[in-house]
């Protein structure tokens, strides 16, 4: 067998690790994998032991794309009380060839080998070899760059999820108001994200006054919120869920287009996540690129950036095999 390379995809809910064998430049071959609910696991070590007893194979390189922002090869996972560092993978892994990652800039770089069949196009903008961007809303919000050098693409990380939440219009200015109500701090990912969605739709409750099914308040006694008006406002069996859904599409728009101007990624820009895959009958219905492009005087150069939705979920994984098979 060709040389063995480890890939993982950490966060607060579930771990995928998988191993690929590396047979040329850029060709990968899953060998196997598995996944583990992370909150079961006192610790990564845990976790990474039990899966090369299974498998029984050393791996050459190894890199980890982690849901937490990586200082020093060293990274605390957010929402998860576990701490990587690649010292010390290194030397359970038996390699010096261990690199961490964030989640999303893994991602970022993955999505690079995705064919297309795994994207869906929502703006065909124009094509260009320059810089790209990634967003996706999932438990919080993630962003990172893919920077083009003129020679080939590096990804970079952000935690500009956490960056202040900037309302556009009358409505957007009060959802701020209510945030500030029970947020010391409001963040985007306040407003995007899985618990953002919530949060929007107890403000269209209790600020907008739009009608809630009794369906809807039946099932989030037991369910998970942001599921419940995820499927109620796709449907349209709820007016507050609908409503909620709406804006959360504006500001998701929003957002990529301010994270495009930022990274000025003409290259495109991909929105990452199981949501954003989900919601994808909503996104195609154009709020989400009419809160994209609506950028003044720049407005026309944004529509020229190509928008993609990814569908594949195991791109974090793709991306941090890619990494990992570079070292070997």
């Amino acid at each position: 067998m060709s040389a063995c390379v480890l890939a993982g995809d950490i966060g607060g809910t579930k771990t995928e690790l998988a191993i690929y064998e590396v047979r040329g430049p850029r060709q990968l071959a899953r060998v196997g994998g598995q996944r583990f609910e992370s909150r079961e696991h006192a610790s990564f070590d845990e976790v990474v032991d039990s899966f090369l007893r299974r498998w029984g194979l050393r791996v050459e390189a190894a890199a980890f794309g982690v849901a937490g922002p990586v200082v020093n090869q060293r990274v605390e996972v957010t929402n998860l009380p576990w701490v990587l560092e690649r010292g010390a993978l290194a030397q359970r892994l038996a390699t010096p060839k261990v690199e961490l990652l964030n989640d999303l800039g893994a991602t970022a770089y993955g999505a690079l080998f995705l064919p297309e069949t795994d994207l869906h196009l929502v703006n065909p903008g124009k094509q260009r070899s320059d810089s790209c961007a990634i967003i996706a809303a999932g438990t919080g919000l993630g962003q990172a760059l893919l920077i083009w050098d003129g020679k080939r693409y590096r990804a970079r990380p952000s935690e500009g999820g956490h960056a202040d939440l900037a309302p556009r219009n009358r409505v957007e200015v009060e959802l701020l108001r209510y945030l500030l109500s029970k947020f010391e701090h409001v963040s985007i990912e306040r407003a995007l994200s899985g618990p953002g969605l919530k949060n929007i739709f107890d403000f269209v409750d209790e600020v907008l006054n739009v009608e809630v099914a009794p369906e809807t308040r039946r099932r989030m006694q037991s369910q998970d919120a942001g599921a419940v008006i995820g499927e109620l406002g796709l449907n349209e069996s709820c007016e507050a869920c609908s409503r909620a859904l709406d804006l959360f599409i504006d500001i998701y728009g929003a957002q990529a287009g301010n994270l495009a101007l930022t990274a000025m990624a003409l290259g495109g820009v991909y929105v990452g996540g199981g949501p954003a895959v989900k919601l994808l009958p909503r996104l195609q219905q154009g709020g989400f690129m009419s809160a994209f492009t609506a950028k003044g005087r720049l407005e026309d150069l944004m529509h020229e950036i190509p928008v993609r939705v990814i569908l594949n979920p195991q791109t974090c994984l793709l991306g941090a095999a890619q990494v990992a098979a570079e070292m070997t």
